[in-house]
């Protein structure tokens, strides 16, 4: 009888998505084949400890369902490398970058892939703060999305559609990151694509996000029923967008350097662009998450999904 792989899904921490990370950690854990995994969940806090358990003791891999600062921003995966650990999903550089909202819209302008006009604001700068809702209002004009650099689940993040409100937008944004990103809020069709692989990734069909409001905040992210967003796979965009989508959510991947899996969310607008927002590099793995949505529609049941992350961790780089 083949021995089965030790895996260790790391969840919890302590960033403003523990709540996220618990959910997703718990749905892995249940989910993963039994009959070749055997799986232990772990928290954070007990990571350190993987650093003096004998090396029989270890788990095999690590499936890391983390979300948000210290869990998907490349610390975790610094610490597993250092102590030699297979992880899923992708390295540390990816992870950091991907993360950074600020220095994801850099690198994707390098290769012309369209983001929303944005400015950058740094909670040190007081001056600037104070005459941020003239400037945002000259530069970008209104609405305008405000959200923390490094944050995901759109904690800190706010739609703007006064001048006096975009200060007070700064500082709910600088409660989580002391760098900030104002961007005009795209008006379209929001969608996002998702890549699995490493140095060969395909996409998945292509989901459009309806939310209630227009705005896809935590509630919609993480409701079903009235509160929720409306997915549907695939979007109703036309076949020509659709490969354009797909292919930049592959640049995006490979630009960054992502392994296992990425999800990318952008906007088709009216004038027929297609706006990049981010890069996920640990999507949710919730009951209402989009990633397991997108490779349910490819005909990857969420077993088969978290086999083929597994085997990606287990490819060498």
């Amino acid at each position: 009888m083949k021995q089965q792989l030790k895996v260790a899904v790391l969840m919890g921490g302590k960033s403003a998505e523990r709540e996220v990370s618990l959910a997703t950690g718990r749905q892995i854990a249940s989910a993963l084949d039994k009959d070749k995994y055997a799986a232990t969940t772990i928290d954070v806090d007990d990571l350190p400890h993987l650093a003096i358990t004998p090396s029989e003791d270890r788990p095999d891999i690590v499936f890391i369902a983390l979300h948000g600062p210290g869990g998907e921003d490349g610390s975790v995966q610094g610490f597993l490398e250092t102590i030699g650990i297979p992880y899923t999903g992708s390295g540390v550089l990816a992870s950091a970058l991907a993360m950074d909202k600020v220095r994801t819209k850099y690198l994707l302008s390098t290769e012309s892939i369209q983001t929303p006009h944005g400015m950058v604001y740094e909670k040190r700068d007081a001056a600037p703060r104070r005459r941020a809702g003239s400037e945002v209002t000259r530069n970008l004009g209104l609405p305008v999305i405000v959200k923390p650099s490094r944050q995901g689940s759109t904690y800190g993040c706010t739609v703007v559609r006064d001048e006096t409100e975009v200060t007070p937008a700064l500082t709910e944004a600088f409660r989580y990151d002391t760098t900030a990103l104002v961007e005009q809020r795209i008006v379209g069709i929001e969608i996002t694509v998702a890549a699995l692989g490493n140095d060969d990734p395909f996409a998945l069909p292509v989901i459009e996000i309806v939310s209630k409001d227009g705005f896809f905040d935590y509630v919609a992210k993480y409701s079903s029923g009235e509160s929720g967003a409306v997915e549907i796979v695939p979007a109703r965009i036309s076949e020509e967008h659709t490969k354009e989508a797909q292919a930049i959510a592959l640049r995006c991947h490979r630009l960054l350097g992502c392994r296992g899996m990425s999800r990318t969310d952008m906007f088709v607008t009216e004038d027929d662009e297609i706006i990049t927002l981010e890069v996920n590099t640990i999507p949710g793995m919730t009951p209402t998450s989009l990633l397991p949505k997108a490779a349910a529609a490819a005909g990857i049941e969420f077993p088969e999904l978290l086999d083929k992350l597994i085997e990606y961790a287990l490819e060498k780089p």
